[in-house]
């Protein structure tokens, strides 16, 4: 096992706002980590902090034993996997799916004329595959689902057989039938020995798939708890983040919320 993130007292400052406050945090290589919070919380600062996107204010982020601020952030970001809608988003509609992610490998979104080896499209096709997606290669991106397009974006993320990989709602406001679907298929990566350590952001437990290891709840930009995932999402520790009182019932490796 080796540390993948170590965050140190780590503070985001935006607009003289605090969006996170004083982080420490460690995840090591063996880890998969929910990290769950009310709107405004920080969970996708802290996320951008983890993929090398944003410096910290204050304090020290240090991602794959790289000090972000002391290292060519560029190249680190190509030993992450990074999956978000904002990203995704900006992949042009015509682009093919196979390109969508193929260019994964060279970092950028939309093909131009750079080149690649059979070896690149063979390992993309093996991906789309392993995310439900076979035979969608030629697809234009404008004509999938949002199912189909948060898959896209989850295996452009691994495309690069990355040491981590950061997930900000790969199943939000999709419908039951693609968030189930997409749920399991995370599930099986997630348990997969070759997988590498895991940070998901989510709003909502129910979409926490099996196999994750390890939760960090956040209120206002500050940890409130964190730990081993059974012992840190309780109904106790739930109702207070979010305000509300809470049951959280664990059943079949997946979470149930419901009013207390």
């Amino acid at each position: 096992m080796s540390t993948v993130i170590a965050l140190e007292n780590a503070s985001v400052i935006r607009s003289g706002k605090e969006v996170l406050g004083s982080l420490s945090f460690v995840a090591d290589s063996s880890e998969r980590w929910v990290v769950i919070g009310p709107n405004g919380a920080g969970k996708t600062t802290m996320l951008r902090l983890c993929a090398a996107q944003i410096q910290p204010t204050s304090g020290k982020a240090t991602i794959l034993e790289q000090e972000i601020g002391a290292v060519n952030v560029f190249e680190l970001r190509t030993r992450i996997g990074f999956a978000s809608s904002g990203l995704v988003s900006q992949i042009p509609n015509s682009e093919s799916v196979l390109d969508a992610v193929l260019t994964a490998s060279y970092g950028i979104v939309g093909r131009w004329n750079e080149e690649y080896e059979a070896l690149d499209e063979r390992r993309a096709k093996r991906v789309l595959a392993e995310w439900a997606l076979a035979g969608y290669e030629q697809r234009p991106v404008g004509t999938l689902s949002d199912g189909e397009r948060k898959r896209v974006q989850i295996a452009r993320a691994v495309m690069t057989d990355p040491e981590l990989l950061l997930l900000d709602e790969p199943v939000a406001s999709l419908d039951p039938g693609a968030r189930e679907q997409t749920i399991r298929l995370l599930s099986g990566y997630a348990t997969s020995g070759a997988a590498p350590a895991m940070v998901m952001v989510t709003h909502h437990l129910e979409e926490i798939p099996a196999g994750f290891t390890h939760a960090l709840i956040l209120e206002d930009g500050k940890i409130m708890a964190k730990g081993e995932l059974g012992a840190t999402i309780t109904s106790a520790s739930v109702s207070e983040a979010f305000r509300y009182p809470l049951r959280v019932e664990y059943e079949s490796g997946r979470f149930r919320v419901t009013a207390n």
